[in-house]
């Protein structure tokens, strides 16, 4: 009696030839979970700050709502960090990718956002390990789904090496669960994880998702970090970097769809606050959010059918980020065991006066790497 055949087997040869739009997605979470932490979310206490009612940074882009939304504000001109981030990753990953494309990487894609990203270090990877796999790993599947179009097609990355994982990856029980499929997946195989579009700006504590993340590297992992940069803390830089967002309609649209999708909460831009402030010293934080300025209470229905009062000044967070000085990122990195291996950095060029703002895409290794070289490095990468 012959041994049947796994069904994925099976799968990835029914959809060799077949030109219909279909994408294979593996779950990691019960989406009804998400959706209660969502509702309890927006079920938090008093406050004129954004430190009570919230969406916290992957609800932002889950359902097809506000990725749609998110979309839209990545094709927007005026989204300038958006278009600087574009424009610059081509640069700064050639000078970051003699380290990683000859060891036989696979990538695991923690974020996937447009796919524009992914598409380059695939097609570049790819041609030195023709066998590779990519993991693109995002909360929304449906973000999902929009990301991998571009590195697939873009790259004409095969199907049968893709597998989008659904996980949010800011969890630490999600991330052990995830390194340990992915060893079994790939065996002793290096990886490369990346965190690309300053995505570690957009949680609460950057530090603990950073940590989470650095959990499941293995000595021969390594991980692409790419941030948002400031080489000034003082109060008009933070005012500026508010500006910067909101400047931006496609980018309001985005940041209020959630609420939008998952409320009924009439949205008015009026309500809708950018505001910027030095955090801790060493990083500018943006908080975007929703207050009620109305002077009355305001009623929002939730997605379980249950009503929570908003009371004049009260606020919802909806948008969290952050431009980090080299101090914050020496901090962050020296608390995860993180060894820079190398790192490009480029301002922002498209404003008449000088600009404290850039962006850097950072290589790390996890733990000590030996070797004066990679030593030396890291010495000047954090004395610049």
């Amino acid at each position: 009696m012959t041994e049947p055949v796994p069904v994925i087997r099976r799968l990835e040869q029914a959809l060799a030839d077949d030109d219909f739009a279909w994408s294979l997605l593996l779950v990691g979470e019960d989406q009804t979970d998400k959706l209660a932490t969502l509702t309890g979310d927006l079920r938090g206490p008093f406050s004129k700050t954004g430190d009570g009612k919230q969406i916290t940074s992957g609800f932002s882009y889950w359902g097809i709502g506000p990725t749609i939304a998110w979309a839209n504000a990545t094709n927007d001109p005026f989204y300038l960090v958006m278009k600087a981030g574009t424009e610059s990753f081509l640069r700064h990953w050639r000078k970051l990718r003699p380290h990683v494309e000859n060891g036989g990487f696979h990538l695991v894609s923690l974020g996937v956002g447009t796919g524009v990203k992914d598409r380059t270090i695939l097609g570049d990877m790819r041609r030195q390990n023709p066998d590779m796999f990519y993991i693109p790993v995002d909360m929304s599947s449906e973000m999902l789904r929009l990301g991998t179009v571009e590195p697939v097609r873009g790259a004409h990355f095969p199907m049968s090496q893709v597998l989008p994982v659904q996980l949010d990856f800011s969890l630490d029980d999600n991330m052990d669960e995830l390194g340990q499929m992915l060893a079994r997946l790939v065996g002793a195989d290096p990886i490369l994880f990346t965190l690309t579009g300053n995505t570690l700006a957009n949680f609460e504590s950057d530090e603990d998702v950073l940590s989470t993340i650095t959990r499941v590297l293995r000595p021969q992992d390594r991980l692409l970090l790419e941030v948002a940069s400031t080489s000034s803390l003082d109060r008009d830089a933070a005012k500026a970097a508010a500006d910067e967002y909101h400047q931006t309609r496609a980018f309001a649209e985005f940041v209020t769809s959630a609420l939008r999708y998952n409320t009924d909460l009439k949205i008015d831009n009026d309500r809708i606050d950018f505001r910027g402030e030095v955090e801790n010293d060493d990083a500018l934080r943006v908080k975007i959010v929703w207050q009620n300025n109305t002077g009355e209470p305001i009623v929002m229905g939730l997605p379980d059918h249950t009503e929570v009062v908003l009371d004049p000044e009260d606020t919802i967070l909806l948008y969290t980020t952050r431009k980090f000085s080299t101090e914050r990122l020496k901090r962050l990195t020296a608390a995860c065991d993180l060894t820079p291996i190398e790192h490009a950095h480029s301002g922002f060029r498209h404003t008449r006066r000088p600009s404290p703002f850039g962006l850097d895409l950072l290589l790390l290794a996890p733990g000590t790497v030996e070797g004066p070289a990679v030593t030396t490095l890291a010495d000047d990468i954090w004395s610049t």
